[in-house]
């Protein structure tokens, strides 16, 4: 069992009643009391116990896990043995790194970890002896019966080692662990002192850390484990008859080791262990304090602040104490104009974390919109997600974007707002991850990006957020490209479906499955993309059929099995029907609701996710923290609404889970949320009043929070007709410049036989429909047409004067005579177009997931091809590619038959080999040769074996997992 430690900060904060509100929310004890830091550290939460402060530089905690998904934070419940104590932690992320400069108590010398099963300088560990609370760690180690207590300032790290008399006093400095070395050292320069510094690839290719630690106690001796003249490893050796605990000071750096020891000395000082805690545990009391809540659940208490606690793990401030930083371009900077970060999760945390940080972190919002700045200036663009001075290129979309957009809107302007807005539409006009196709068909295609439809949705989005900054200073012709770009989004819902599906080769993608798990959706399904469209809900309810459409969709989101196909995709949980609260793109729908006028069903499904997939136990978050994200949800929904859609100022109103929430403003004003006559039972809204006047809409302004004041809710146990008149509802709609969407093909065969018929549809039902081939004369497409010969079909839709973009899907004619039998079943994410994909002259490119190749997991491809007749043949050649991070490996072997007769195959082809298991980190294409010489054959077969389970070296072994052939083209020639 885990313990909270609690008591030792008591404060009380008492605000006295004022005469035109009702008084605000009142705390009865420390409120780090209510913290428990092992949420999440369980299930896949990923995040870490340790000591750190309100987004600090350094995260000082325990390492049970080297590697895999579940070990990204370095520290996972399930597991019993601590290597040791890492000075950087990454919370709730999806790729792991960190883990630097690892200190481990032991009693004798050992540089081994224990990783391999031998005694290590690690120890086994349990729960029972584990205490953590916010600035502070503890863990009784078993095997080395040494007490291991942990605290922080905002730079540098204390640990207090009580080892037990008579028994050998070790600390191993340990620089090779978790992340590849790409450099390092370790300096000794007094008997007490030594620097150095790790730099490691990993998610981020090349971190630079730098670190100062200094002994209370004399080594006594130093013992260093070296590569050629380098130092990797220390064991430092005290007198064990020195009484008292060893205390370990240790300042880090992105810059170099003075600044480690410049943080160190300026924010350490002589300052004592407790004296330390005492002052990480006030500046968290401090934070926490910015919002005071009160619940007769002791439990809603506890996920409330817990959830505030993660909210404020990252970013993570990357600037020395004299303003010196590494910037993007792995330069030195300095400023003292602002503080400089790290750590933006972006696609994550913009859409609750960020707009939280408007509402209670003004100041620092300001300063997290010039690093972004900064970053432009440094690197060339506004990161997406940036980790230590470099961009790891994970997730999509442009988000600092719409962060900065929200922060522009909502008033918070101190950095240069000129340079921000050209650096919001440079973001937006590269060619690159799908942006190139998308500024000139109003979508992303699936045979140029993967994650096309997602891609597609959150560029939209992301376009409407510089639309509206662009506006409010004034830059119409700004506002009106990227005000049409916003509407994008329309391009990628099928009608027919009802579902935003990929567009392949300007058709739908085929056979669709909503439940299914592709390439074409961002750690998701169609379900759980399809209804992301925040900067104009009221433009997709109308494109999905109207209100009524529009609701049964949302129920049946909710009420759909909860099971998955396609891809096994583990951030896919905290499902309720299809709905995944465990990831982010599902976030705002339970929301939806209120704009058809149902926010009864928006309080039935809030107080569901608020109530069942947050506890306060280490599996009590559904998913990844995901850097504050998933904790930003609950603190807004806690508190009875959400940013739907961040930048429009407006906040949707769904239920509270606490009785009262004080919002205590850096303007010094407070707003206060009460919630009567609340209980598990009374959920549902019967009225509302803001200062003391009814309130009939179901949704807030931003400034009706910050200006200060209360907003009061009446609850009951049923449904009633609070907010349901139409002038009551939110909206969410783009009314001006608005685009016509291109058409697509509906029927007809992109590689054909003998012909093909072509039938052309718009989402547009007013739209005229325009086609062209080969360059000819448009014309009206009035019926469907037949193409016989190869061709390039351009089309374009118009309503009025507007036109859609251009389209042109090449056909490609086939031998009529040639056919293919699989005696194999392809994964219908990965088909290529279907059965006769393999013979259909079409070539796939090294990025599988742009839809050309055919996939077959754990097992043998067979294929014969039927060429009609007995004819000579010169060579035949076979595709596969290899791209081993994703599963996806070149088979062992390749064998070919040919015959004139299918039922009897001789083998009088040699058989092409590879090296399959060979690490390779590039993705790559081979072709498997076979040399006919003008052999006469009708029918070949082609057999490539399946490597099958994944090696020990690949991070899906652990899983299971199983080796995937994806291979194209079969050429006969």
């Amino acid at each position: 069992m885990y313990r909270l430690l609690t008591g030792y900060l008591l404060l009380t904060f008492l605000i006295g009643c004022s005469p035109q509100g009702p008084a605000p929310a009142q705390q009865e004890k420390a409120l780090t009391s209510y913290v428990n830091p092992f949420i999440g550290t369980g299930g896949h939460g990923h995040t870490y116990p340790g000591a750190t402060l309100p987004f600090g530089m350094i995260q000082l905690s325990p390492d049970t896990r080297l590697d895999g998904w579940d070990g990204c934070s370095g520290y996972h419940y399930s597991d019993d043995y601590i290597y040791g104590f890492s000075h950087t932690h990454l919370s709730g992320t999806g790729v792991s790194d960190y883990g630097d400069l690892l200190l481990s108590p032991t009693n004798s010398l050992n540089f081994n970890n224990g990783a391999d099963g031998k005694v290590g300088y690690g120890s086994k560990f349990s729960h029972e002896n584990e205490i953590a609370s916010p600035g502070f760690y503890q863990v009784k180690l078993d095997d080395t019966k040494v007490t291991v207590s942990l605290t922080v300032s905002e730079r540098a790290g204390m640990h207090q080692y009580d080892f037990e008399p008579g028994v050998g006093q070790f600390i191993i400095l340990d620089l090779d662990h978790r992340d590849k070395l790409l450099d390092y050292k370790i300096e000794q320069l007094s008997d007490t002192e030594f620097s150095g510094y790790r730099f490691s690839e990993a998610w981020a290719t090349d971190q630079r850390f730098y670190f100062h630690l200094k002994f209370s106690k004399a080594v006594k001796e130093v013992t260093f484990l070296r590569e050629g003249t380098k130092k990797r490893k220390a064991a430092f050796e005290f007198d064990n008859e020195t009484p008292g605990p060893l205390l370990v000071s240790v300042g880090i750096s992105a810059v170099d080791e003075a600044g480690a020891k410049a943080n160190m000395e300026s924010e350490l000082g002589d300052k004592s262990f407790d004296q330390l805690k005492t002052e990480a545990a006030a500046k968290w009391e401090a934070q926490l304090q910015k919002i005071v809540v009160e619940s007769s659940e002791e439990e809603s208490l506890y996920n409330f602040y817990s959830a505030m606690y993660h909210s404020m793990l990252a970013p993570n401030l990357y600037q020395d104490v004299d303003g010196r930083y590494r910037g993007m371009d792995l330069k030195v900077h300095q400023t003292t104009a602002f503080d400089y970060y790290t750590v933006f999760s972006l696609w994550d945390t913009y859409r609750a974390a960020h707009p939280l940080y408007t509402i209670i972190e003004q100041e620092r919002t300001n300063d997290f919109v010039n690093t972004m700045l900064a970053k432009y200036k440094e690197g060339g663009i506004i990161p997406i997600w940036d980790l230590s001075a470099n961009y790891t290129g994970c997730m999509i979309g442009y988000h600092g974007i719409p962060v900065i957009a929200d922060a522009y809107m909502k008033g918070l302007r101190n950095y240069d707002t000129a340079l921000a807005l050209e650096a919001m539409k440079h973001s937006a006009t590269r060619d690159h991850l799908g942006l190139e196709g998308y500024k000139e068909f109003g979508f992303v295609p699936m045979e140029l990006e993967s994650e096309s439809v997602s891609k597609t949705l959150e560029y939209a989005y992301d376009d409407w957020t510089i639309a509206q900054m662009a506006e409010a200073m004034g830059e119409q012709e700004d506002y009106k490209n990227y005000i049409r770009r916003a509407q994008n989004y329309k391009n990628v819902y099928n009608p027919d479906s009802g579902f935003m599906q990929g567009r392949f080769r300007n058709q739908w993608f085929a056979p669709f499955d909503p439940y299914e798990v592709n390439f074409n959706y961002t750690e998701a399904n169609a379900w759980q993309y399809s209804l992301y469209v925040p900067q104009d809900i009221n433009g997709l309810i109308q494109l999905m059929g109207g209100p009524e459409a529009f609701e049964v969709h949302l129920d049946e989101l909710f009420t759909a099995k909860t099971e998955t196909s396609g891809r096994d995709q583990a951030d896919i949980t905290g499902l309720i029907g299809q709905y995944a609260h465990g990831n982010e793109p599902s976030h705002h729908m339970a929301y939806l609701y209120n704009f058809v006028g149902k926010p009864e069903k928006t309080q039935q499904y809030v107080q569901q996710i608020g109530r069942n997939l947050y506890t306060n136990a280490p599996d009590g978050i559904s998913g990844n923290e995901d850097c504050g994200q998933m904790s930003a949800w609950y603190i807004f929904s806690a508190m009875g609404f959400y940013p739907v859609t961040p930048a429009s100022n407006q906040y949707i109103i769904g239920t509270p889970l606490l009785e009262k929430a004080t919002i205590n403003l850096e303007n010094g004003k407070q707003f206060t949320v009460m919630a009567n006559n609340l209980s598990e039972a009374n959920y549902y809204i019967q009225s509302a009043s803001l200062n003391g006047k009814p309130l009939e809409r179901s949704f807030l302004y931003h400034n009706e929070i910050t200006d200060g004041g209360w907003l009061a809710f009446e609850m009951g146990p049923d449904p009633s007709d609070w907010a349901k008149a139409d002038e009551a509802l939110p909206k969410s709609a783009i009314t001006d410049e608005l685009i016509v969407t291109p058409p697509f093909i509906a029927s007809g065969d992109i590689a054909f036989k003998e012909n093909t018929l072509i039938e052309l549809e718009s989402i547009d039902a007013e739209a005229t429909i325009h086609y062209r081939l080969d360059q000819g004369e448009f014309q009206t497409y009035d019926n469907p047409f037949t193409i016989s010969e190869n061709a390039v079909l351009e089309t374009y839709a118009k309503v009025g004067a507007v036109e859609s973009a251009v389209l042109r899907t090449a056909f490609y004619k086939v031998d009529p005579n040639r056919s293919i039998r699989l005696e194999s079943q392809f994964a219908n994410q990965y088909n290529a177009g279907g059965n006769d994909a393999l013979i259909d002259g079409i070539r796939g490119s090294e990025d599988f997931r742009t839809g050309a190749w055919q996939g077959y997991q754990d097992q043998d491809v067979i294929a014969i091809v039927d060429l009609g007749s007995i004819k000579p043949i010169d060579s035949i050649k076979v595709s596969f590619l290899q791209d081993q991070r994703s599963w996806i490996f070149l088979p062992t072997e390749v064998e070919c038959y040919v015959s004139t007769n299918p039922q009897q195959f001789y083998k009088n082809l040699p058989t092409v080999s590879f090296n399959a298991g060979q690490k390779d980190e590039n993705s790559k294409i081979e072709t498997a040769s076979f040399d006919m010489s003008g052999y006469s054959a009708r029918y070949i077969k082609i057999v490539a074996k399946n490597f099958g389970d994944l090696p020990e070296w690949h991070l899906g072994a652990p899983y299971n997992g199983k080796a995937w052939i994806f291979v194209d083209e079969i050429a006969i020639e």
